[in-house]
């Protein structure tokens, strides 16, 4: 079996500063995806110097300490490619693909609307640009995507649908119906496939004391295409992980695709 894990570090020399290694090996993961590094591919791989046993890619944004997105992989991917091939989305280093023998797996750290909603229309962009890409890649082979997908699509996926649905970045309706559009073209979201009714979030504020009363929110996923989702054998988020506003997603996944 392998195991491929998502994880928003939110910052990765700050994780590295608190020994990031350590929940690496933890962590056992075969394709390690990580979002929100904030570095240059060459502050990345300073802040994971100590971590072995990987192939390491990193992408990053034009304006420095934002955004940015790695690959860790202990199998060397046959082609690792950087953003949608669009100018607009591609300058804040949010996309990595890497091509394995059988499938793709796309690291992805999808725009947040901003507060007070000011990058919502360019989000409802990238969902349409984002979905188009996934597309071509899905008529080739096999297609994981993965990341921070900046959204709660269900009210189950966070604590308080009510007072956030249409006021809060990340639970908005045109957000919603972006994810829907995924779905409806076939992407499944692999922890609800195998835990319909399970309440667990990914993310938590860092006021309110919000971990510690899991007040949170589920926007980090492991989505597959129909042909990717069938050797899926588990979905799992770890709550346990410490380090970030978010805690590692990943699934299982049967030998042959990796």
């Amino acid at each position: 079996m392998h195991r491929i894990i998502s994880f928003n570090v939110n910052g990765i020399r700050a994780m590295a500063k608190k020994g990031f290694a350590e929940p690496i090996a933890r962590l056992n993961a075969d394709v390690l995806c990580l979002q929100e590094t904030k570095a240059t591919p060459e502050q990345v791989q300073e802040a994971l110097k100590d971590v072995e046993g990987y192939h390491l890619f990193a992408n990053s944004a034009e304006r420095p300490g934002y955004s940015g997105t790695a690959v860790l992989t202990r199998i060397n991917p046959a082609n690792v490619t950087y953003g949608l091939g669009i100018a607009e989305h591609d300058n804040e280093g949010r996309t990595i693909t890497a091509e394995y023998k059988g499938c793709y797996v796309v690291n992805t750290y999808v725009p947040n609307s901003g507060q007070e909603l000011v990058r919502l229309e360019y989000r409802q962009r990238w969902d349409k640009d984002m979905l188009a890409f996934l597309k071509k890649l899905s008529d080739k082979k096999p297609v994981i995507w993965l990341g921070d997908m900046n959204v709660a699509h269900r009210p189950i996926d966070l604590a308080n649908p009510k007072t956030n649905y249409n006021k809060t970045s990340g639970y908005t309706q045109q957000e919603i119906d972006g994810m829907d559009a995924f779905h409806k073209s076939g992407f499944i979201d692999t922890f609800r496939h195998f835990y319909p009714e399970m309440v667990k979030y990914s993310w938590w504020s860092a006021r309110f004391n919000s971990r510690a009363k899991n007040i949170g929110w589920r926007i980090d996923y492991v989505i597959c295409d129909a042909a990717a989702v069938g050797h899926v054998k588990d979905a799992f988020i770890l709550n346990d992980i410490p380090g970030s506003d978010h805690c590692p997603v990943g699934i299982t996944l049967s030998p042959g695709l990796l």
